[in-house]
């Protein structure tokens, strides 16, 4: 397939690039600075772009058959709205262009529901105090993009991993589902795994799904970095 992936220079980019490109599919890497881009490939294109520049979007997305959103900020006090922005300009590019397939990386955190054998404290402190206090102009943000995916009239899949943390190679047994699962990490491997298999042969078309890692429990200053150093 013809592959266009927003935020290709992020840590989850780069990972969801080099897996679909050994693949096998063709990959359109969209990243600000494309001069620096650290992956080469001949079945790579590299396009310069800003997620919030309309014109450089629809550049981007025009000839590819599926779009994969994967960029990220770093939590910030002040207001954010690159996520919605974006992502609104991503779905206008998509449909100028003929081009219906979405597969949008959210979070897990934006969820409402409880996750099943979550601990009272992480239900009462931990988790309102990252989705509220701590994340809470990211998130608030997070989940306009997601109503914005919702919205539309694309064949869309929004993916929520957990707390995101590098490992070498896809595992064995991480878990895909439509509903809250238990579990609170998610490899980025696993994670580019899970976006390459969905826009490649859509099984959740117009849904929600999570995405977990059962083999690795990484610290918790893995996320603390992850957190304020750089999004997704």
């Amino acid at each position: 397939m013809d592959l266009v992936v927003f935020g290709a220079n992020g840590p989850t980019g780069r990972r969801v690039v080099s897996q679909a490109l050994a693949a096998g599919h063709h990959v359109t890497a969209v990243t600000r600075k494309p001069d620096e881009y650290p992956v080469t490939s001949p079945s790579l294109s590299i396009a310069g772009a800003d997620v919030i520049d309309q014109d450089a979007v629809e550049r981007a997305v025009a000839g590819s058959q599926a779009v994969i959103s994967t960029y990220g900020v770093p939590y910030s006090r002040s207001q954010i709205t690159v996520y919605s922005d974006g992502i609104a300009n991503i779905i206008r590019a998509m449909v100028a262009n003929d081009v219906n397939r979405l597969v949008c990386v959210s979070s897990t955190t934006v969820a409402t529901e409880d996750a099943p054998g979550e601990s009272l404290l992480w239900r009462r402190a931990i988790g309102p105090f990252l989705r509220k206090v701590v994340g809470r102009t990211l998130y608030d943000d997070m989940q306009r993009m997601e109503e914005i995916v919702k919205s539309s009239d694309l064949d869309w899949t929004i993916v929520r991993p957990g707390g995101l943390f590098n490992a070498d190679e896809p595992t064995d047994d991480y878990e895909v589902a439509p509903k809250r699962l238990s579990g609170r990490v998610t490899s980025r491997a696993d994670l580019a795994d899970a976006l390459i298999k969905e826009v490649a042969e859509p099984g959740h078309p117009r849904t929600i799904i999570e995405v977990v890692t059962r083999s690795a429990q990484p610290s918790p200053l893995t996320f603390l970095k992850e957190a304020f150093g750089g999004g997704s």
